[in-house]
């Protein structure tokens, strides 16, 4: 990572911004670049805190689906829908967890066409582990405190339910 700067580039960027676009298309510009920036920290802190497991943020999040689900497996296209990406990325992350062996690809018992992923021994102990791992640092999130993250939670959701998210 680079050294830091003597500013605030999004600041400067929106004073920029305000010079050629005006005051009205600023802040929405300064907000959404700091969002960007931020979810690249907090992504850069957990998958450092992840890689002891050789795990990303992506693959734990395909884990922590299998191994809190009822059953400890579910159908690739509702991890997908539940991870809201697309089927290739799903592809790709259960093969990873696969050739850590924290994974398992089985047919599904009632429809021949399902494929089912399914959590191992090993890597309910790797979720666990990483789980508390991400935990003591609170998923990245220092300096907020408890109040400020629970009013980010609430702001963006607002976002992501205007979005279509959920209902």
């Amino acid at each position: 990572m680079s050294s830091s700067l003597a500013f605030d580039p999004i600041v400067e960027a929106g004073r920029q911004w305000r010079k050629h676009w005006g005051p009205a298309a600023t802040v929405p510009m300064m907000a959404v670049t700091s969002v960007m920036r931020v979810q690249q920290i907090w992504l850069a802190r957990l998958n450092e805190e992840l890689a002891p497991f050789e795990l990303t943020f992506a693959r734990y999040e395909a884990l922590m689906l299998l191994y809190l689900s009822r059953t400890g497996s579910l159908p690739l296209g509702k991890i997908g829908a539940r991870l809201q990406v697309h089927p290739t990325s799903v592809t790709n992350l259960i093969d990873g967890l696969e050739s850590l062996s924290y994974a398992v690809r089985t047919p599904h018992p009632d429809d021949r066409r399902t494929t089912l992923a399914a959590i191992t021994d090993r890597g309910r102990a790797v979720a666990s582990g990483a789980t508390q791992a991400v935990n003591e640092i609170r998923f990245g999130t220092e300096p907020l405190r408890r109040e400020e993250l629970q009013t980010l939670f609430d702001v963006l959701e607002r976002v992501r339910r205007e979005a279509g998210d959920f209902e």
